[in-house]
């Protein structure tokens, strides 16, 4: 999934926050422990606060910037692994 981009930074950023949180609800209705979950994210406002998100409920959550990304961007990866017992449905 990808968010529709304006070229807006702010607008975007907070679109592709949106949708990451919309991927770990899902993750969180719908997996069976250990689940696992990634997603390209915008470094922002909401960035830390859904970041710790999902260190609640994965084990291990890994936050990476490709080298391939350019100097200026803010997109960020991050993969959650090992849904937490008592996370999942």
């Amino acid at each position: 999934m990808a968010p529709n981009l304006s070229g807006v930074r702010a607008t975007d950023q907070a679109r592709s926050v949106h949708l990451c949180e919309l991927a770990l609800a899902f993750a969180k209705r719908s997996f069976e422990t250990p689940g696992c979950v990634s997603g390209q994210n915008i470094s922002g406002t909401g960035y830390p606060e859904f970041l710790a998100a999902m260190r609640a409920v994965f084990i291990a959550v890994a936050s990476r910037k490709p080298g391939a990304s350019r100097g200026d961007s803010t997109e960020m990866y991050l993969v959650g692994k090992g849904l937490k017992a008592g996370t999942g449905p």
